[in-house]
C-alpha cells in the first residue's frame, strides 16, 4: 500500500529481459509523492515565467519565488492547481491556456502521471515597475 499522497509507478522494463522475476507484484515499484509533482509543476511555471510573464508566489509576491502548486492524485491521474502572478498587460486567457498545456506536458513527461486538469489561479497582476503613485 502506498503512503497517502503518493503514486506508485511500475518500473518500466522490469522483468522483460527474460530474467526470473516471478509475478508482477514481486518486481517492485517506484512511489511518487504528491509533493514531488507539486514541486515539478511549480518549477515548470517558474521556467515559463520569462516567456509568459508569470511570476512566483512566495511569502510575498516576488519574481524569484517558485509559484504555489498543489496536486490531488487518484491512481495514475492527477489534478493540479497552481497560483501565479502575472505581468500586466498580457492576454490572460491565451497566457493561462499556454501555461496549462505546458504544465500538463512536462509533468506527464517527467513523472508518467496523467495530468487531466490544471487549474490556474492568478493572484495578482503587476506592471513590473516599482514606481510609487504620485499624490497630488
Amino acid at each position: 500500500m502506498n503512503p497517502q499522497g503518493a503514486h506508485a509507478l511500475p518500473l518500466p522494463g522490469a522483468g522483460d529481459a527474460g530474467g526470473d522475476f516471478g509475478e508482477t507484484g514481486a518486481r517492485g515499484q517506484t512511489v511518487m509523492a504528491a509533493r514531488v509533482i507539486e514541486k515539478i509543476a511549480g518549477q515548470v511555471v517558474r521556467d515559463e515565467s520569462s516567456a509568459g510573464g508569470f511570476v512566483g508566489i512566495g511569502p510575498r509576491a516576488g519574481f524569484s519565488a517558485r509559484p504555489k502548486a498543489s496536486v490531488e492524485l487518484s491512481g495514475n491521474i492527477a489534478t493540479l492547481s497552481v497560483e501565479v502572478g502575472m505581468l500586466y498587460p498580457v492576454p490572460l486567457r491565451q497566457a493561462t491556456e499556454a501555461l496549462r498545456r505546458r504544465i500538463r506536458t512536462r509533468v506527464t513527461e517527467l513523472t508518467g502521471v496523467d495530468v487531466r486538469q490544471v487549474d490556474i489561479m492568478i493572484s495578482w497582476l503587476t506592471t513590473g515597475t516599482n514606481r510609487r503613485r504620485k499624490l497630488l
